[in-house]
């Protein structure tokens, strides 16, 4: 039988066909649209698009956490008898947290950056920067003197790296939406789209940077001071004829996504980081705390019986005897002052307990939904003005907030888009959702009490009776007289039950003041999110957009 010989120029010619073969094919797929075999990002015009994108970048102060499925609520006590934690599987998606607690100095930058854009020494701009202050008052307490915190903790040096606490659930949000500007606004100087040290030099109350308003019409920032936005250095093409790219949008993917409170599951997830007992597709075992094992001090050579965390012992033992401390604070303790658990996040248990985003209800509703479970949507619209264009926030139409405790809290600030929640006609026919306000659905809404008539009309569905409540909560109400003076009404109605209503806020984790009971990342309370303690913090999250996870997974 004779057999053909392939000599090796034969090989090599082979070879350099097929690699011609497979170069122009990912030249063409790289360069022309797949779907009208157009050319991509043509400078002569056309369809744009960042092919050259990777990843999100991580934002100052975060840590990345790979979502997955897991086991909420499950305690390993449950002493109090809450019924409130019933376990439940959900799953989250990727997301980024704070490596640490917002800290005093991260917070005095807000305030710094309020009081020299919005001074408080003129009439219009007070509210804004009184508003956004911490109640110092919180350290106090009628039987201990307390009034070095009261003075110094969130202003002086030595408490710098301390996390910040006096601040409600609604100023945590703000900061959280201030952060998110700032951040986009360094980003967007950085590569070229904005002047160069305008947001120090040319930033007024009349002429401030919002993301939303910057994507919506980037010429009405900074109040649409025009030079400001087309003076950074890639927008030396700006005034000519058919220039392209000369401003940042979403599909540039530099602008990132809002900083923001986490959600309850997102929390609890990141906290308890049962990644460390991964083994090949299964969590093996459980976790009590953050960290491993079941107990409170460290089992290491190094650091063997070291407490893990900051939080009270027995009774009124906040930091060990004098030469010999066990948690090494009293009350709260810097930033990274006890070791991170896997996902490299610190103080997740101790130190201060957290705000997280969810209105609090005695129940996860896992039956409704059990991915990114969040109870707190509210949806919001741009506000259209008069020029069939979003309306931006001026100096003259400031909106401001009166709390229950009569404090007075800005709803937004200049410079960024008006909102109002959206109607029966933007929810019409859907099917996902039907209404704008959804903090109270299925569980607090009319259709869940027992007095709901399936047979009533819709007139009569809109009102409830004072005694049909579901949750009868205090009413405290705050109004102006005649002359403009505030006037608080304190509801002292001996027939409450409850303290839940649509404005309590979950806030986990155990703190300088609680227990190791409360340190267990699945317990949960609540308290109304316009007031403030000495115990409550918060860190801020972002969610993150592409693939779940970028990195080669490991078997185990």
């Amino acid at each position: 039988m004779k057999v053909n010989k392939i000599t090796a120029l034969q090989l090599l010619l082979a070879f350099a066909v097929a690699f011609g073969f497979t170069a122009c094919s990912k030249k063409g797929s790289n360069g022309n649209s797949t779907a009208t075999g157009w050319k991509i990002n043509d400078k002569k015009g056309g369809f744009q698009h960042n092919s050259k994108y990777k990843k999100q970048e991580t934002a100052p102060g975060l840590v990345e956490v790979e979502g997955g499925t897991f086991t909420m609520g499950r305690v390993q006590d449950d002493v109090m008898h809450d019924w409130n934690n019933t376990p439940t599987q959900q799953h989250v998606q990727s997301f980024f947290m704070d490596e640490t607690e917002v800290t005093n100095v991260m917070y005095m930058e807000y305030l710094d950056w309020l009081k020299r854009v919005f001074p408080p020494t003129e009439e219009n701009y007070k509210n804004i920067y009184v508003g956004a202050l911490p109640d110092t008052l919180v350290w106090r307490s009628a039987l201990g003197y307390n009034e070095t915190m009261t003075n110094n903790y969130l202003r002086h040096p030595a408490y710098s790296n301390f996390p910040v606490v006096g601040v409600n659930w609604i100023q945590a949000v703000e900061f959280s939406k201030w952060r998110t500007d700032r951040v986009n606004e360094s980003v967007l100087e950085r590569e070229g789209y904005i002047k160069r040290d305008a947001k120090i030099l040319d930033v007024t109350a009349e002429t401030t940077f919002s993301t939303e308003a910057y994507l919506e019409s980037p010429t009405k920032s900074y109040g649409g001071n025009e030079e400001i936005v087309l003076k950074g250095p890639r927008n030396k093409l700006a005034n000519k004829e058919n220039a392209t790219n000369v401003y940042a949008q979403r599909t540039s993917g530099i602008i990132l996504p809002e900083y923001r409170l986490p959600t309850e599951a997102e929390w609890e997830y990141a906290a308890v980081a049962l990644v460390g007992n991964r083994e090949y597709n299964l969590y093996r075992g459980d976790k009590k705390y953050p960290w491993k094992g079941s107990y409170t001090r460290s089992g290491k050579r190094t650091s063997k019986g070291d407490q893990l965390a900051n939080f009270k012992q027995g009774k009124g033992d906040y930091g060990g005897i004098a030469g010999w401390s066990d948690d090494n604070a009293d009350i709260t303790a810097p930033a990274k002052s006890y070791p991170p658990n896997d996902f490299g996040l610190y103080d997740m248990s101790g130190n201060v307990a957290e705000w997280v985003a969810d209105v609090y209800r005695p129940i996860v509703d896992d039956e409704a939904n059990d991915f990114n479970y969040y109870r707190g949507n509210v949806y919001m619209k741009n506000k259209i003005g008069e020029d069939g264009r979003a309306e931006i926030v001026t100096t003259d139409n400031i909106e401001y907030d009166t709390l229950s405790n009569g404090k007075i809290q800005y709803r937004n600030l200049p410079g960024q888009i008006a909102q109002e929640q959206i109607t029966s006609d933007d929810t019409y026919l859907r099917q996902n959702y039907t209404k704008g306000d959804n903090r109270n659905y299925r569980d607090g809404d009319r259709q869940s009490t027992r007095y709901y008539n399936f047979g009533d009309t819709d007139e009569e569905r809109g009102t409830v009776n004072e005694a049909e409540r579901m949750y009868d909560s205090p009413k405290h109400l705050v109004t102006k007289d005649s002359l403009g003076n505030m006037v608080r009404e304190y509801d002292k109605s001996s027939e409450r039950t409850t303290l839940i209503n649509d404005n309590v806020r979950v806030y986990k984790g155990g703190s300088w003041r609680d227990r190791a009971y409360w340190l267990d990342p699945a317990q949960r309370r609540y308290f109304p999110q316009d007031m403030a303690t000495d115990y409550i913090g918060f860190r801020c999250a972002m969610s993150k957009v592409g693939p779940k996870s970028g990195k080669k997974k490991a078997r185990n």
